[in-house]
């Protein structure tokens, strides 16, 4: 029974890693990779400052390949909006970091099996035309079986928070909702109470 909730749990992680960890692959050299892995992962400077109308959405990040996201902080927030807000841009923000360590992990290790493997094989990085060597699918299966089992555990608390910060931010949003739904209708039956005549 454990093995089938922890299969569960990890299976939402499986489709969104390949999907993510092959559009990483696509756009960037791992020798890029390894010069950033050192620095501070952090977004880009070019994030503008909080709006109070409307998000900014900004065009998917080269290393975590997720879209970041400034919410907007609007005049008159609230403090349980305000607590919404920063709870979704937290949950932003650690899914970035969550995301580009993984994809660095991952482009960094399949370059190192790669090596290895071209190097049990004698051959060399690239051949006689300057082209890279690389891999066929079934060979480099081994590697990604062997990337989602030694990940697996770090795979499982990533969507046990991912469900906690998602549940909390529900039922925070659901709070707000209900909050302004609250407000919109005492404001109406407060403009529609008659006004006591004079005299």
């Amino acid at each position: 029974m454990a093995s089938k909730s922890a299969a569960a749990a990890f299976s939402p992680f499986a489709l969104h890693a390949v999907r993510s960890l092959t559009a990483m692959n696509m756009r960037m050299c791992s020798s890029k990779l390894a010069t950033q892995q050192h620095q501070k992962l952090k977004r880009s400077p070019s994030r503008p400052a909080a709006s109070e109308t409307h998000d900014w959405i900004g065009p998917p990040d080269r290393l975590s390949n997720m879209r970041p996201i400034v919410y907007r902080v609007p005049q008159n927030e609230s403090e349980l909006e305000g607590r919404l807000r920063r709870l979704r841009q937290d949950t932003e923000d650690w899914n970035h970091d969550f995301w580009t360590r993984q994809n660095i992990s991952f482009t960094q290790g399949k370059e190192t099996f790669i090596s290895s493997q071209l190097n049990t094989k004698g051959l060399t990085g690239r051949d006689e035309n300057g082209r890279r060597r690389t891999l066929n699918s079934e060979e480099m299966s081994v590697f990604y079986k062997s990337f989602l089992d030694t990940n697996k555990t770090r795979h499982a608390d990533y969507n046990k928070e991912w469900y906690r910060r998602n549940f909390t931010i529900t039922l925070l949003m659901a709070r707000v909702a209900l909050k302004n739904t609250w407000r919109t209708f005492t404001e109406r039956c407060n403009r529609k109470k008659p006004v006591p005549p004079n005299g």
